[in-house]
Order: structure tokens, then sequence, then C-alpha cells
């Protein structure tokens, strides 16, 4: 194979690496100059190896061909002794920008500093390669450019504000080179400096700072006049224009496309002093007027401007002799085209020169204040524009309007006072003795409340209510949510009298109210003013509070009788300090300590409301849904019967009653609530005992067979016929080994032979039956899992008594007994075994038969045996 020719990435590569190398730059081309500025020459270098901080020696030579050392940055000596002196006094300096770049700086060049300047590094490259120097050509140029001040250099301007000056300014240059000037109007006040209008070497006109707007108006004007003649012109003068106006000319050369300023010149031109306008206004002292006459002021101006200025007349009304309080009301308005802008009550003519009139027809209360005009002149601008020279404001004039107050007395009355709470409370305030009053006063209230103190201590009075000038009426904050819900109700019922209702009196509500009643007048714009409050004396709302007191006494008509007779009670009710009581009935029964099944339980049995609303609550008998009756029989007697009454009707009977007041016409309110003394309903009887028993001949099944429970009733005591006796049986298990779950009911048989069953989740049926007269039978057919569980009954007694009604007897449970429901493990696993071995057998002759036909069929192929080398087994150290 032959030689690998080289890559064209690698030469490429290498090309890179032989032309990098130093670079030293000076700006290209050459330098021009002006006698006596400042010549800055900048040099850098790039590219190169060693310190980042490199040094830099400057050389000269007028011609190019030899040259003298200069300047260095790190060789004291290295300057020649032509340049040492200038170094020292500082007009030739090296100023280093970077760590690459130096500047040359030649203050106050001179025509012997024209020449070439050659900027050179010292070497720390490993190996020399690119340029170590660069020359730059300077040319020094003679001193061409002239500025002068116009004419008016020497007096200066003294105007007034809004009249019209011009400056002008001289500038000329005789360069041999080509050359621009630019001129810049600069304006000098006090220490501030401020740029007016500039023209630029580019020949474009550029406004100062706060000059754009006057400039784009025509206002501030740069314009030339011959060939080196520049022209500031402001058509009207400004206080800000004031100062000393000065003239920059810069001249400026084309270098290497840029343009390089080399010279600049300023002259002062002129001095411009603005002298303000003077201006004054004057109004009338102050005056008295009475209501609805008129009110004449004049605004008398003086001024030492006699041009074209026009006055602009504005007048103020305040409310204090303050003007300048924000918020002063404009009156009317005379603009600087004579044109009036006021109101239909309000005139403002002009008199004469200096005379402006200000009307006020039909003057009221409102009137009252102080009266001040402002004056503004306006003078002619550029282009048929107006401005301001100067304004002035006058003295305030106060001006009194005298009015008839309106005469007139507050009386307040209780049309109705509380004598217990939630009673009605009713103040009047009306109005009498009105004197001196017109058709345009309005009356309006305000009603306040003061709780009284025992204490010297003074109480502040609240605000329930206020009525404006509009009849808009503004609640308290207590008395908003209470006027919201009806029960304040604040009302006028004539023109002279105000009222004031509280549906429901409250404790809260006791102490003293007053009201203060309001007059306002009518004023020019229709609305109103209020000119006069009279208060009234106080009325005190105040009613002895006692405690309510409500006695209930129950008593028996009957006080023995037996099973089955009418159980009769009677309710006596006596209250004290309750107003127009209605009373509400409730029957309760208590059971006796004895009774197991609830000991010490209250029960609601019937009651009757305060409008004889009568309500069975908690009679839960169907077959003596008519069995309980509670009648009024008097406004303060109840008699409550109970017809049928069975043992189990035995306790302790009362009657709590309610006492209500009437609260607001159809509402009632809770006074009182006490509870009567008992009653008891005790039988003396000898009754049979009955007791219940369950026992099963299968207290441990298999899962599918079936469960017999049987519930046996034994009586003790006297004998009884079977057809004396029935029952109430009811089955209930807890489906768990322990007693901690709630019971469920199975299913129940009544006394007359009637099955109720329940629903159940599950597979298993449930039977029941009567099998003899004291023995009940509860099978579970198809036995399941959820069956397991303690199971008992309970039964409740009937017992027909003499006077042919069935007694109903305390309900007994018997104790539970545990079923147990076990699982046939052959009958469980039998199926699924068969199923399991029947689908392993096909699977296995299937995969026999699937193996075979691969072998025989599809991996036939003929296998040529080689033969094998007998080799013996090598040694391991062999190996």
């Amino acid at each position: 194979m032959g030689r690998l020719a080289p890559r064209p990435l690698l030469l490429a590569l290498l090309s890179l690496a032989l032309c990098r190398g130093r670079v030293v730059r000076v700006p290209a081309g050459s330098l021009a100059r002006v006698v006596g500025t400042e010549l800055v020459i900048p040099c850098n270098v790039s590219d190169y190896d060693g310190p980042s901080e490199q040094n830099f020696d400057w050389s000269f030579s007028p011609s190019g061909s030899s040259f003298v050392e200069l300047a260095s940055t790190w060789e004291v000596g290295f300057p020649a002794q032509l340049y040492r002196e200038r170094l020292q006094r500082g007009e030739i300096q090296l100023r280093r920008t970077a760590n690459d770049a130096v500047e040359l700086h030649i203050k106050n060049v001179q025509p012997s500093d024209q020449g070439h300047y050659k900027c050179s590094t010292p070497s720390t490259d490993a190996t020399v390669q690119g340029n170590y120097e660069d020359t730059v050509q300077v040319k020094v140029l003679a001193d061409a450019l002239r500025v002068a001040a116009g004419p008016l250099a020497s007096s200066g301007l003294s105007l007034r504000q809004g009249e019209p000056f011009e400056l002008r300014c001289v500038a000329s240059t005789a360069s041999a080179l080509h050359t621009h000037l630019a001129l810049l109007w600069e304006l000098r006040h006090r220490s501030t400096r401020r740029s007016v209008l500039a023209l630029t070497h580019e020949g474009r006109l550029r406004p100062g700072p706060g000059y754009e707007q006057r400039y784009h108006g025509g206002d501030v004007r740069l314009d030339t006049v011959g060939s080196d003649g520049y022209r500031l012109s402001v058509s009207r003068a400004l206080p800000e224009d004031q100062g000393t106006y000065r003239c920059v000319v810069s001249e400026w050369i084309e270098e290497q496309g840029n343009w390089q300023e080399i010279q600049e010149k300023a002259v002062d031109v002129a001095a411009v002093v603005i002298q303000p306008t003077a201006l004054r206004a004057a109004v009338g002292g102050n005056a008295s007027v009475a209501e609805g006459k008129e009110l004449d002021l004049t605004c008398n101006i003086t001024t030492d401007r006699a041009d074209d200025v026009r006055p602009e007349v504005t007048w103020y009304f305040s409310r204090t002799p303050d003007h300048t309080v924000p918020g002063p009301h404009v009156l009317a308005r005379l603009d600087r085209d004579s044109l009036v802008h006021s109101s239909p009550h309000v005139a403002l003519s002009h008199v004469d020169v200096r005379s402006y009139h200000l009307l006020v027809r039909d003057v009221s209360r409102e009137n009252s204040g102080y009266y001040f005009c402002h004056v503004a002149l306006w003078a002619p601008g550029h282009n048929r524009s107006w401005h301001k020279v100067a304004e002035a404001t006058s003295v305030p004039a106060g001006v009194d309007v005298t009015w008839l107050e309106p005469d007139y007395q507050v009386y307040l009355n209780a049309s109705k006072a509380p004598e217990f709470s939630d009673d009605l409370t009713e103040l009047e305030c009306r109005i009498v003795d009105t004197k001196s009053t017109e058709a345009s006063v309005r009356f309006t209230v305000s009603w306040y409340h003061r709780v009284s103190r025992r204490s010297d201590d003074a109480a502040a009075s609240e605000l329930l209510a206020v009525m404006d000038a509009d009849w808009t009426l503004r609640y308290g904050e207590r008395s908003q949510q209470r006027a919201r819900d009806g029960d304040f109700i604040f009302s006028k019922e004539r023109t002279d009298t105000f009222s004031f209702r509280i549906q429901r009196t409250t404790e809260e509500d006791r102490g003293n109210y007053y009201c203060v009643v309001s007059a306002w007048s009518r004023q020019r714009n229709d609305s109103w003013a209020k000119s006069k409050d009279v208060f009234s004396k106080p009325v005190h709302i105040f009613w002895a509070s006692e405690d309510s007191v409500l006695v209930v006494k129950a008593r028996q008509p009957k006080p023995f009788f037996a099973a089955g007779n009418t159980f009769e009670m009677t309710c006596k009710v006596s209250s004290k300090n309750i107003k127009s009581p209605r009373y509400s009935v409730l029957i309760t029964a208590e059971k006796p300590v004895g009774d197991l099944s609830s000991p010490n339980e209250t029960k609601y049995i019937i009651s009757l409301d305060q409008d004889s609303v009568v309500k069975l609550e908690n009679w839960t008998d169907a077959s003596r849904v008519d069995g309980v009756v509670l009648e009024k029989v008097q406004e303060d007697e109840f008699r409550y019967r109970m017809y049928q009454t069975q043992v189990s009707d035995a306790g302790l009977y009362r009657c709590v009653v309610t006492a209500w007041s009437p609260v607001r016409g159809s509402l009632w309110r809770e006074a009182a609530t006490s509870l009567s003394n008992p009653i008891e309903i005790d039988f003396q009887t000898s009754g049979p005992l009955f007791n219940a028993s369950v026992y099963s001949d299968t207290p441990s099944v298999i899962r599918g067979d079936l469960i017999r429970l049987f519930c046996v009733v034994t009586v003790e005591g006297a004998a009884l016929d079977p057809d004396d006796m029935a029952f109430d049986v009811s089955w209930f298990a807890v489906h768990s080994f322990g007693l901690d779950k709630a019971p469920v009911l199975l299913s129940s048989l009544d006394r007359k032979g009637i099955v109720s069953t329940a629903q159940r989740d599950w597979k298993s049926d449930l039977s029941l039956e009567r099998v003899s007269v004291l023995e009940f039978l509860l099978r579970v057919h198809g036995s399941e899992d959820q069956d397991l569980g303690s199971y008992y009954c309970s039964v409740t007694p009937w017992v027909k008594s003499p006077t042919g009604s069935w007694q109903k007897e305390a309900e007994i449970d018997s104790k539970p007994i545990f079923i147990t429901v076990k699982m046939d493990v052959l009958n469980a696993f039998k199926y699924p075994l068969l199923i399991g071995v029947g689908l392993s057998t096909v699977i296995g002759l299937l995969s026999c038969l699937i193996g075979y036909c691969s072998s025989h069929w599809c991996c036939k192929k003929e296998v040529q045996e080689t033969r094998r080398e007998r080799r013996r087994l090598m040694s391991m150290e062999m190996d």
C-alpha cells in the first residue's frame, strides 16, 4: 500500500497556525489636528503570548524615515532628551486603557508635532510571528476658525415677557482640509447651563431639553444669515429665557469614515433680562346682602401692559378666606375671546377696559362666603398661538347673607308606655309654636336613646335613626337589624308629628329617649341646607321587672282503679308577672324503677299547644290510637284521660306546662315552664309470671342442614285458661362469636298468628310456627356460614282481664343459645379435585402428542457421525 495523502482538515489547521501571530494596530490613514488642541492616538495589541499586560514604546519621525524615541510604558530612560522636558510638564502622557491598549496624549499640539508616530511592543512570544509595530501620520493644521458675536453682544437685551428677540453669531473657517462647522446656542443662568438649539456638523437642527415643544411650534428658530451668520429667533420671551446666551462653534473632519471634532470655540453673545409684567387684581371690601337680593361685586385690574394683550377673568367662591385651599367653586369666567361662561343665576359683565362686574341673583344662605377674582393676561405668539404673560389673584372679599331663622319648639311624649317586657312602646315627637317659617322650610327628625345609670357617670347618647332632607331614613348601628326585623318602626304621622314605635320592648330598651327636629331651607339649585336644630326634653321609659312565676298542680279524681278502667288526671295552672299568658301542656309518663326494660325512662305521650292543637308524641300503641285524650277545660285547667289502661301503663304521670306571651300580634314568646306533681298508676294485682327459654336439638350443624330452635314460655302463679293467653314472639340473632354486635330481627309472630320475616342477604330461609300453646319453633332451612351466632327470643304476653279487654304484660327476653355451622370438607373439595385431575391428564397427553409429532416429522435429519480420536488424558502438570 502507498502513503496516505494529507487530509484537508489538517492542512487548514496548519495554515491557521502559520498565519497566527501578534498584531499591533493604530488608527488607519492619517489624523488631522489644529494647533493648540490635544492629540490622542490609541494603540492596541492582540494575538500575543506571554503575560496579559503588554508594554508599549512610542517613536516619532517628522519625515517617516528615522524615528526618535518619544515615550515608553516600561523603560524610564527610553525617551530622547528632546521630549523629556515635555513629559515632565505633562504635555506628553501615556494612559493605559487596558492590559493590551494604551493612548498617547499630546497637549497643545504645535506644527513641529506633525509627522509619523510609531507604536511598538516588545516581544513576549515564544516565536516571532505577526507585526510588532504600526505607524500613523499626523497633520497639524493652522487655527483657521473665527467666531464672533453679533451687534448686541455688548449692550445686551432687556425685554418684557412675551416680546420677541433675536441673537446673532458669526462663524467661519479657512482650513486647508475639507471640514464642517457645528453651532450650539447655550443659555447660562447663574450656575446652570442649558442647550437651546443646535446645528450639527451634518446640517441637522436639534432642540435642547425643554425646548422641543417651542421648537416644533416655531417659537424658537435657528436661521443662517449670509455665508457666516447664524441667527437665534425667539418669538415670545418667557421668564426662563433670562440669562447669558453663548454661541459654541466646533469644527469637524472626517477620518476613517467617522466625523471627528478637531476644534471648538465659544463666545458670549448677549445677556437677556426678562422684565415681569406688572398685574394686580382687586375686589371691593366685605359686603352684606339680604337673602333673596342681588350681589354685585367688581374686579379692578391694574397693569403696565398697553399692547394687544387680552385678559381672562375668573370669579371664584370659597367657604374659607384662604383661596389656596383646594376646591374653590368657579362662579363665572370671561375668556380671552370675551366669551362668558356662567350659570343661569350668575352674570359677568365687562364695564370698561379694566373693570369686570359679577352679579349673583336671588342670593341664599349658601352664598355666604368669600369671593375673589383671578386675572390672566395672554399675548399673541407665533403661528396664531397665545401664551400667558402674567396672572394675579385678588384678596378675597367676605360676603354675609342675612336671613330670618325659623322659630319653633319640640315636644316629646309617650303615647304608649310598656308595663311588661315585650310590650309596645310608642313615642310622639311634635313640632309646636311654629313662627316665622316659610313654605321653603322642611322639618326632619333624629331619634336618640340614652341608657340610665345609677352612678354619676355621664351616659353617651346613641343614635337610633336620622332623617335627611330628602326623607331618607338612616339607621344607627344598634337599631339597624331591629328595624329590618320590623321591631323598630319610624314614621311621620303628620306634617308636624313624628313617631317611633318599639313593637317588643326589652329590658335593654329602658332609658331616656329624646328627639331632635331639624329645619331645612331650600336652596337655589333645589338642594336643602340645614338651618336649625331643636332638642326635645327626654322621656323616661322604665318598668319594674319581676321574675315570672308559674305553678302547676295535678290531681286524680278517682284515686283507685283496676286494669282496663279509665285513668283521669287534671292540671290546674296559676301564674304571676306574665302578660296575657296562654299555656301549652305536655303529658309525660315515667316508668317505675322495677321495669327492667327501660328504667326511669320518661315518655312523652300527648301535647296541646297554646293554640289548642293536640298532637300525639310517642304514643306507639296502634291498637289504642284513640286511647288517650287531652283537653282544655278552662283557660288555666286541663284534663288528661287514658282509656282501657293496661298493666304496662303503670308509672308516674306529670303535666309539663309552658306559659307563652304574645309578641307582635300572631307571634308568641316563651315566658316560663313548670312541672306538676306526679300522679302514679299502680295496679295492685297478683297475676301470673311469665318466663322464656330457648333450646335447640341441632346446636352444631353442617352447612346446608336444618337448624331447629325452640322458644318455650313458662307460667308461674295463677293458672290461666289457654284462651285467655296470647303471645307476641320475636326471634333475634347476633351473627358473631361474641355479643359485641347489635341483634338482628329474624322473624316475628304476633298474638293473632301473623308471621313477619325480615329480608336477608344470604340464601337460607326462615320459618316460624306455634308448636303448642307455650312453645314456638324457628327453622333455618339450608343453613349458611352466616347463620353462625347467638339466637334468643323476645316474648310479650297478653292476658284477658275479667272485663274482657286484653292487657299487655311486660316484654321478656330469653337467654341466648349459640349455633355453630360447620363446613363439609369432602363435599367442598370433591369436585375441584376431580376437575383438577382431569385437566392435568388431558394437558399431559396433549403435550406428549405434540412432542412426538414434532420429533417424528419436523426434526428428522440424517446426522453423519464423525470418528472421535481416542487420546489419553493429560496430566495436570502437562496441561
